[in-house]
């Protein structure tokens, strides 16, 4: 089974539209929407797990009703990490086996490709996760105080992740169950808890298209995909 983790749980103040971002309307529906019917337009989905304040279900349901695809719903965490364990643990709780693959999309990347699904799904079938990631292009300068250079680090080397992310229920589960409360709290990325706990990850190839919508231009940026 894949499962289709939807994480809304963010607040998106640098949007300064007073409502998380990821709800805001464009044309006829909410960002998370356009999210939503990629997953689903997949045919690769068996079931979605939407991460969310309770207040916000009623809002996306016109949205989901039609999908023929279950739909569960988990709270959001304290962190980003930690509400994907909350989701992770909905899984099992509806009876997801341990082999079974969770895919994590941020719903604030409406533009993700059903390529780009399929090529995470298809990886994870002979590794234990599939992230995908973008060269970075500019040279990187590491500043301690943020005023000085304190190194530079190998562009070469550098890669910027993306979501969708996708892993094995199992063992995502138990290397969140292996770390400890504080350390959980530090975690910045979805693969990098995984990388930590020695499970093997394989990079594939992500999409300049497939960007986070983070600041008002941004949306602006997605507005204009949809006009053209």
């Amino acid at each position: 089974m894949n499962i289709a983790i939807i994480l809304a749980g963010g607040i998106g103040h640098r949007m300064g539209q007073g409502i998380p971002k990821q709800y805001i309307m464009v044309g006829d529906r909410p960002v998370i929407a356009y999210c939503i019917e990629r997953f689903a337009g997949s045919g690769m989905i068996d079931t979605f797990i939407l991460a969310m304040d309770e207040r916000w279900k009623e809002f996306v349901n016109p949205y989901v009703d039609g999908l023929n695809i279950p739909v569960w719903y988990s709270e959001p965490g304290e962190t980003r990490q930690l509400t994907i364990y909350n989701a992770l643990r909905c899984a099992r709780e509806r009876g997801a086996d341990d082999e079974d693959i969770v895919i994590i999309h941020d719903a604030v990347r409406p533009n993700v490709s059903i390529h780009l699904i399929g090529v995470c799904l298809e990886t994870c079938e002979k590794y234990d996760g599939a992230m995908p990631v973008l060269p970075v292009k500019d040279t990187i300068y590491q500043s301690v105080d943020g005023t000085s250079i304190s190194s530079l680090l190998p562009r070469e080397s550098l890669y910027a992740g993306q979501s969708p992310e996708a892993f094995r229920l199992g063992k995502y589960r138990k290397a969140h169950e292996a770390l400890p409360y504080e350390e959980m709290l530090q975690v910045r990325g979805s693969s990098e808890i995984a990388f930590r706990q020695g499970l093997a990850i394989k990079l594939v190839p992500g999409e300049e298209s497939n960007y986070k919508i983070t600041v008002p231009e941004d949306m602006e940026r997605f507005k204009l995909l949809l006009r053209s």
